[in-house]
């Protein structure tokens, strides 16, 4: 709006000055009429002619036509565009003004989940149903993400590459929309797996919450995953003997994909889950295997058939 105001005023400017040039332009087609008149009444040959100019009365008295005719022209395409940046200019506030609130939603649900997803707050049946409920709220709230679509698409067509009343861009909000998305159904498949897990194996809530609090303290970025590095930190700390070595490395490998099927790098907390009460289950089968046999032979080193 600011550059099309200065084109206005530059017209405006010039629209004062057309008064003088018009006496100008009168002053000038009276002298050359005036010459005119001597010329013919004398009979000066080429009494007419100007050796200082090419311009004569008839092409200057065109080119003044051509002025009066261009300055309402430019009156009309000055007024036009004026229309059109301000419609430009709604349709930025517009925008911006839902944007402006919907974007900061979308970043208060990310956070939410996020915070569900450690997994801190109650038992896993309270954070499947708040999982359940943002799934719910998510849906609710999709009629403001169409209503920003259909403002984004008018922006389009206006031809608008810049907002300066907000720093949120459809694609930012749409990238939002499909992350918060995707953290809802990933957290609730992962405490859904979590529930099988912990009622196929009878575990209980302490224990639960004990490894996600170990889980939690080597994901330093709360991103809801381990790195390779942080998982294998995390089992130093919770007993588990991993060599520095070759064969130590082969241990960890052999570990890694169990509890990364998929390759992708990381490992998430149910697979964690998983890994860690299938081996406790391992570890306490062991552990009463031999005290079976400690029971059975006594004060011996072996057991006899009787």
């Amino acid at each position: 709006m600011e550059e099309i105001q200065g084109l206005i005023n530059a017209h405006e400017q010039f629209k004062q000055t057309l008064g003088e040039a018009d006496k100008e332009h009168k002053a000038i087609t009276g002298l050359a009429q005036e010459v005119q008149s001597i010329a013919t009444q004398y009979h000066v040959p080429g009494g007419i002619e100007n050796p200082y100019t090419t311009l004569n009365a008839q092409v200057i008295s065109s080119k003044w036509a051509d002025v009066k005719q261009l300055v309402p022209k430019r009156d009309q395409v000055l007024q036009t565009e004026v229309m059109r940046q301000q419609s430009n200019e709604r349709l930025r506030r517009k925008f911006a003004e839902k944007a402006n609130a919907v974007g900061p939603w979308i970043e208060h649900q990310i956070d939410a989940v996020a915070a569900i997803g450690m997994g801190m707050q109650g038992s896993l049946e309270d954070q499947l149903r708040r999982l359940h409920q943002y799934e719910q709220s998510v849906v609710q709230y999709k009629p403001h993400m169409d209503e920003l679509e259909k403002t984004h698409q008018e922006i389009q067509e206006a031809m608008i590459f810049e907002n300066r009343y907000t720093q949120y861009t459809m694609e930012t909000l749409r990238v939002g929309w499909e992350q918060l998305l995707t953290s809802i159904h990933r957290n609730i498949n992962e405490v859904e797996n979590q529930i099988l897990t912990r009622d196929s194996k009878g575990i209980s809530h302490e224990q639960l919450n004990e490894f996600r609090a170990s889980f939690n303290h080597f994901d330093k970025n709360r991103t809801g995953r381990l790195s390779p590095e942080e998982f294998k930190s995390c089992l130093v700390s919770l007993g588990y003997s991993i060599r520095n070595d070759r064969q130590g490395e082969a241990d960890f490998r052999r570990i890694m994909s169990i509890v990364d099927t998929n390759n992708t790098g990381y490992v998430h907390f149910d697979a964690f889950l998983d890994f860690m009460t299938r081996e406790s289950t391992d570890r306490d089968t062991a552990e009463q295997i031999i005290d079976s046999f400690r029971i059975l032979a006594g004060d011996k080193p072996y057991i006899t058939a009787e």
